[in-house]
This record gives structure tokens, C-alpha cells and sequence, in this order.
């Protein structure tokens, strides 16, 4: 078996959580019918990853399911290793397994409330964490190809671990900046899939209101976002010096693509030639919990 194409551009949604299971798999059907190479799905308190996974892999035939990422605090090495041999065993080829979670230094982070729990530091709790993957006892089918992995990398130091170690980089929250610096620190072979979220409204301040609503719920309380953002030179004033003390319009407008087709077309493709390899489209509306299959629908043409 070989491994399937992610394509250059795919679907990047949390809305699947807040759907019933037969509801997600027509959307998984539709969006694969649309043309997209992949589709990716992120994990906080919806679906487990492994759960989600086995749902959108069995409604599909051949489009890859990401996962973007599987959130290394919810689980130990082992349980992952071994999902991860039954879904690439299962579904050859289709599988990629994004690795991440939220980690600075020490401090635990919170999440709707919840305190997520302390993994240690960032690059070297990853480190750790696949060498205990790679060194779990197979007692069952092992696929080949194995699936493939990539890391929610941000920083240099987890960009290299994650061409070293990995398939490449799946940055989230990254201006297209981002991008030209990550393809310079991991090379040219590394697999690069970029998230970039975007808001399809052709009223302006509708659009903006939306997308700063998005970028505010990553600039102020997920720490490693702020710390990746300052190192692209965003500083205080980025951060709650825009409107009513939220984020600023320039990071707002560097995060979030708006408006037209034409205009998150032209976003894409600046990805691309920074150097990215793949873009994962998020679709942002003015509610987050509900499937944007119009948007889904209205952009392919203009992406694929």
C-alpha cells in the first residue's frame, strides 16, 4: 500500500464535536466529494482524537484524516502508539497523526475551566513522548506504510525536532511570516501544512469582528501562541491595544484571511510560496459550533 496525498489544501474544523456521528459522516463525505486532499480535526473536550479519527476515516474512501492535533496530556505514549497502529492497519495510507499539546515551561493551562494537566517543557516532553511511542511491543497487525506523524511545531527549536523526528509541521495560528521562517529552519524535504483560518463575508466589519473574535481567544490566554507571535515581532499593543482592549488589526488581519474568494485565495497562495506544502482552510463564522458546508462549498473552486 503506499500513503495517500493530502493535496495542497484541505478542511481545518473543530465543528465536528458539536454534531451527532451521522451528521459528521455526510459532511466527511461531502467534503472528500468537494476535492480537498485532507481533512483535519483538532481535540479539546469534544471527541477523543482516536474516536474521531475511526468516525471520519469509515465515512471516507480515500481523503486523509488528520488529526491536528492528538493533545499528548490526554493520553500515555502507549494508548496513542497502539491507536495508531489500528487506525494505519485499518485504513492504510489515510491516517496522519498530529502531535501536540499546550505546554509552557512548567505551568499548567487552562481550558474552558479545566486545568490541563503539566507535561513538562515543550521540546523535550515531545522528544520523550516518541521515543516511548517507537519503543511500544507490537502484539498485532503493524501497517505498512506506518502512518505518517507531524508536530504542532512553532518554535525553532520544535520546528527542528519536528523535521528530525517526524513527517514535518503542522503550525496553527501563523501568519504567513511563520511559514518562510519554518521552511528555513526544517529544510526543504519536510513535509509544511499551515493552518489558516478565514472568514468568507464580504461586509468588512462583519468580517473583522468574526476574525477578531477568533484571534482573541488565542492571542491573550494560550501562552504559546503569545510567545510565537512575539518572536515575529507582535508586541503588547498587538495584543490589547486594538478595540475595546482586544487584539490590534494588524494581527488580526496577519492571522485571519476576509472577505472574497479572491482574497483568501491570494492568502493561500502567499503560504505557498513562503513554502508550505499544504494549507488546512478553517472556516470561521459568527458561530463556531455549526458545520460551514456553504463556506466549504463556496471556497473549493477557488482553493483547490
Amino acid at each position: 500500500m503506499t500513503q495517500e496525498n493530502p493535496g495542497r489544501t484541505g478542511i481545518w474544523t473543530f465543528a465536528f464535536d458539536g454534531e451527532p456521528a451521522t451528521r459528521v459522516r455526510e459532511a466527511a463525505a461531502e467534503i472528500e466529494e468537494l476535492g480537498y486532499g485532507a481533512v483535519w480535526f483538532g481535540e479539546a473536550f469534544g471527541r477523543d482524537t482516536v474516536g474521531q479519527a475511526w468516525l471520519l476515516l469509515s465515512a471516507t474512501r480515500r481523503i486523509v484524516v488528520a488529526a491536528g492535533i492528538a493533545n499528548i496530556a490526554f493520553r500515555d505514549p502507549v494508548a496513542l502508539a497502539t491507536a495508531e497502529r489500528a487506525l494505519g492497519e485499518a485504513f492504510p495510507g489515510r491516517y496522519l497523526l498530529g502531535l501536540g499539546g499546550h505546554r509552557v515551561d512548567d505551568r499548567p493551562m487552562q481550558m474552558d475551566g479545566y486545568t490541563v494537566p503539566v507535561v513538562g517543557r515543550a521540546v523535550p516532553t515531545m522528544r520523550a513522548y516518541l521515543d516511548a511511542m517507537d519503543a511500544v511491543p507490537a502484539h498485532g497487525p503493524v501497517p505498512v506504510p506506518a502512518p505518517r506523524r507531524v508536530l504542532a511545531a512553532l518554535g525553532p527549536r520544535m520546528l527542528a525536532l519536528a523535521a528530525e523526528r517526524t513527517w514535518g509541521a503542522h503550525p496553527y495560528f501563523v501568519p504567513v511570516e511563520h511559514t518562510a521562517r519554518a521552511r528555513q529552519i526544517m529544510g526543504p524535504d519536510a513535509f509544511l501544512g499551515v493552518e489558516q483560518a478565514v472568514v468568507l463575508d464580504r461586509d468588512p466589519d462583519r468580517a473583522r469582528r468574526t476574525a477578531r473574535a477568533h484571534v482573541a481567544g488565542y492571542a491573550q490566554p494560550a501562552p504559546h501562541q503569545r510567545a510565537n507571535l512575539e518572536r515575529l515581532g507582535f508586541g503588547e499593543d498587538d495584543f490589547s491595544g486594538g478595540p475595546g482592549g482586544g487584539p490590534s488589526d494588524r494581527l488580526v488581519d496577519a492571522i485571519v484571511a476576509r472577505g472574497d474568494l479572491e482574497a483568501i485565495h491570494e492568502r493561500v497562495q502567499e503560504h505557498f510560496a513562503a513554502g508550505a506544502d499544504h494549507v488546512c482552510i478553517q472556516v470561521l463564522t459568527s458561530d463556531p459550533t455549526a458545520l460551514p458546508l456553504d463556506q466549504w462549498r463556496e471556497l473549493a473552486p477557488a482553493v483547490l
